[in-house]
């Protein structure tokens, strides 16, 4: 059995690169397998991974997509809710 999924804050573009290659990793990706679900060359997917700085939003919503994350946004400090009811 897998252990529970975990959210971590991100306060630097090199944390995403390190969560995006980790959970690509994790899933058990290859760069041109993620590629391929998020419309890019496998050479951009390494680059992107060393240099997340350069992901455009879309990019980014894609590539959460294709490797099952998902993304939150909040305010620092404050106490996660599972409750979405409001979209």
């Amino acid at each position: 059995m897998s252990a529970a999924p975990t959210s971590r804050p991100l306060v630097t573009a090199s944390q995403l690169g390190q969560l995006l290659v980790a959970s690509r990793k994790r899933r058990k990706l290859t760069q041109a397998e993620v590629a391929q679900r998020v419309g890019l060359s496998q050479n951009r997917i390494s680059y992107l991974e060393r240099n997340p700085d350069e992901l455009s939003f879309r990019q980014l919503l894609s590539w959460c997509a294709a490797i099952g994350l998902e993304l939150r946004l909040a305010e620092r400090g404050a106490v996660e809710s599972a409750d979405v009811s409001e979209w």
